[in-house]
């Protein structure tokens, strides 16, 4: 009886914790998200001299009370699952583990505790709660774009290097060392600054003919960012364009996880894992 209670307990607790379509999970997420956000918070406002040294102490035990927090919901989800090793070792897992532990570094290494800053890693669960996942389709087509353009974009960002030579040393000629041309390295520099429109203004042009040269450039600034989006744009039109595969549809697909092997993403009202096979409802 007392074995059952144990099972029937933890099976609950796999139900809060890992999945976000029952009323429970649902509010468990909502509050892991506020704890996780309100940690970042507190580790960016402790690198604020002026607030770390009025507030100091709250600072301290306010993340001291979330790593707690932490701490407790870490276990309980290795508790909770029938192989614990599996999401110790996975992606989240180890997440999880990265965004508990500079605190407790932090009383032997002073400094660490910074590491907290990690917990914004776990921000990532959000597109299990949110069903995101139908969306990393799109995502991947324009990896696959990427990747397929990337001797295109590298042969014209190496056109793009050359062309910030040339213009650098002619702009060192021109200017020279009086107007802060020192050398061609930082005549270069300039050119790359002034090529991506940021301009940062440490360095300019004095003469008409170096000023007419960087007119120039800054237009030629405007075309060259316009490219490499051409290039991934026209990539992924025509990967489209061949694609015959029929899309799959996964609007349909909920946050349940596998309480055996902890694969998510099942389509709604499955009843058995896609990868292991095993009974997804709890009974």
């Amino acid at each position: 009886m007392q074995k059952r209670q144990i099972v029937k307990w933890r099976n609950r607790l796999y139900e809060i914790i890992y999945e976000a379509d029952t009323p429970a999970g649902k509010l468990f997420d909502i509050v892991l998200m506020i704890t996780i956000i309100a940690s970042i918070l507190l580790v960016m406002l402790e690198s604020v001299k002026s607030i770390d040294a009025r507030f100091h102490n709250f600072l301290n035990i306010s993340e001291w009370v979330i790593t707690i927090l932490f701490t407790f919901e870490y276990i309980a989800r290795i508790i909770t699952v029938k192989k614990p090793i599996r999401y110790i070792f996975s992606f989240y897992g180890i997440i999880d583990l990265l965004s508990t532990i500079p605190k407790y570094i932090s009383i032997i290494f002073g400094g660490v505790h910074a590491l907290a800053a990690l917990r914004a890693l776990r921000l990532l669960r959000i597109f299990r709660i949110l069903k995101l996942t139908r969306y990393l389709g799109a995502s991947n087509n324009l990896v696959r774009a990427l990747k397929a353009s990337r001797a295109k974009i590298s042969v014209f960002l190496f056109t793009v290097i050359i062309v910030a030579i040339i213009l650098g040393t002619i702009m060192y000629l021109i200017e020279g060392e009086e107007n802060g041309f020192t050398n061609i390295p930082k005549s270069v520099y300039w050119c790359i600054v002034t090529l991506t429109t940021v301009g940062f203004g440490d360095i300019a042009p004095q003469t008409p003919l170096g000023q007419f040269i960087a007119s120039l450039v800054m237009i030629l600034g405007y075309g060259i960012i316009a490219v490499p989006t051409g290039i991934v744009s026209a990539e992924y039109t025509a990967q489209n364009k061949d694609k015959t595969e029929p899309i799959k549809p996964t609007a349909d697909l909920n946050t349940k996880s596998c309480p055996n092997c902890n694969a998510e993403n099942h389509i709604d009202l499955a009843k058995f894992c896609y990868s292991c096979g095993k009974v997804l409802k709890h009974e």
